[in-house]
């Protein structure tokens, strides 16, 4: 088989994202949350290009039970109206519940007045309903008011645990690991825990992309860019003691490439609608990605013009191209819920009993950090 005829193989039994989400019926927001919480595995294309979708996968979402309306009901989305409608409660309650940490945000958008919208999956904030019906009624807890109190608001927050915890699970690379926390960090932050600027030149090279690209106006853009670093000292502080961990097991594995060497992209979070998967997220494994197999290497024979198959060219997808101003681009990345039982930390990481006696030394390490001055949480 020659390359070109590999590549038509290849071609013929994938397809492209906006395709496959038109195959199944659902919108782009929707396919990319589905991409998210590994209903729909993708097949990462090798050397950073375009990730594309397996036809057979396809056919297994299609000839599920309850298709397309099933696929559709695990994905749905509402918002903050929306949302206290299904929980039978005020809009004021279920923002207090929302900010006090208790419903944690699947994606956001950017209204006409660059103001930031939350979208919640119906189907979490169902079992919420029926796990936690002692929140929605009555009088708040203690914990919950004091949150309040103090001026918290844990949905950014949350929203980006779930976004690093999905990262951070789908690569074992310590580098690509690293790069997803550094993402959290502003550029003084990161300075002071990454000193060597390649390192932090590589870091940035390799830090996940936003899922719809570098699409929409520049303030949106810089009001995402916001959202994605750490504004609180508490999170500040684990995000830098979980970068320094990353990056001594880097070190070890590999350096940070220098000017003059050969970089290669990493296993690590790359752009598209999902970053690239670890070991042990083959096909079935419910991860939603699937890392593309090399051919293997075979003799270059010269193709006769009258059988050479033309590649196929990949032309931006329209689906997941700039969006109009009438539909915002969502953005999004999965996270894990707080248990509103107890008093917990927004964050298992913020715990006092999540910081190892290990963890000590790191903190000497760390130098003198940034007061936020936004009150404290708790």
């Amino acid at each position: 088989m020659t390359v070109t005829e590999a590549v038509c193989t290849e071609t013929a039994s994938t397809m492209a994202m906006g395709t496959a989400a038109q195959e199944l019926q659902l919108k782009r927001g929707e396919f990319a949350i589905a991409v998210h919480l590994g209903l729909v595995r993708v097949l990462v294309q090798q050397g950073g290009g375009r990730s594309r979708v397996r036809r057979e996968e396809v056919d297994r979402l299609r000839s599920q039970d309850g298709f397309p309306e099933a696929l559709r009901e695990r994905v749905h989305t509402v918002g903050t109206a929306e949302g206290a409608q299904l929980l039978r409660i005020s809009l004021d309650r279920f923002t207090k519940l929302a900010r006090s940490g208790c419903l944690t945000p699947i994606m956001f958008y950017l209204n006409r007045y660059r103001a930031v919208v939350w979208l919640y999956l119906a189907q979490e904030l169902a079992e919420f309903a029926a796990r936690e019906s002692q929140l929605l009624a009555g009088k708040s807890p203690a914990w919950v008011r004091s949150r309040l109190a103090g001026g918290a608001d844990f949905r950014a927050h949350n929203w980006r645990s779930r976004r690093i915890e999905r990262l951070m699970s789908l690569t074992e690379d310590p580098w690509a690991r690293a790069a997803v926390l550094a993402a959290t960090l502003d550029p003084v932050q990161l300075a002071e825990v990454v000193d060597d600027p390649y390192e932090r030149a590589y870091l940035a090279r390799i830090r996940p992309e936003p899922v719809f690209g570098p699409t929409g106006s520049p303030s949106a853009r810089e009001a995402m860019g916001r959202l994605m670093q750490a504004d609180e000292p508490d999170e500040i502080l684990w995000r830098r003691v979980g970068l320094i961990t990353e990056l001594d097991n880097a070190r070890e594995a590999r350096p940070a490439p220098r000017p003059g060497d050969e970089w290669r992209p990493g296993p690590g979070p790359g752009p598209g609608p999902g970053p690239g998967p670890g070991p042990g997220n083959g096909p079935g494994n419910g991860n939603g990605l699937e890392r593309e197999q090399e051919p293997e290497p075979e003799p270059v024979v010269e193709p006769e013009p009258a059988s050479v198959c033309e590649p196929e060219v990949f032309h931006p997808d329209p689906v997941f191209g700039p969006v109009p101003a009438s539909e915002p681009a969502p953005t999004f990345v999965p996270v894990r819920d707080c248990d509103p039982v107890r008093d917990p930390a927004p964050d298992p990481a913020l715990a006092p009993t999540a910081a190892p006696e290990a963890a000590l030394g790191l903190l000497a390490r760390l130098g003198p950090r940034r007061r936020s001055s936004r009150p404290p949480c708790r």
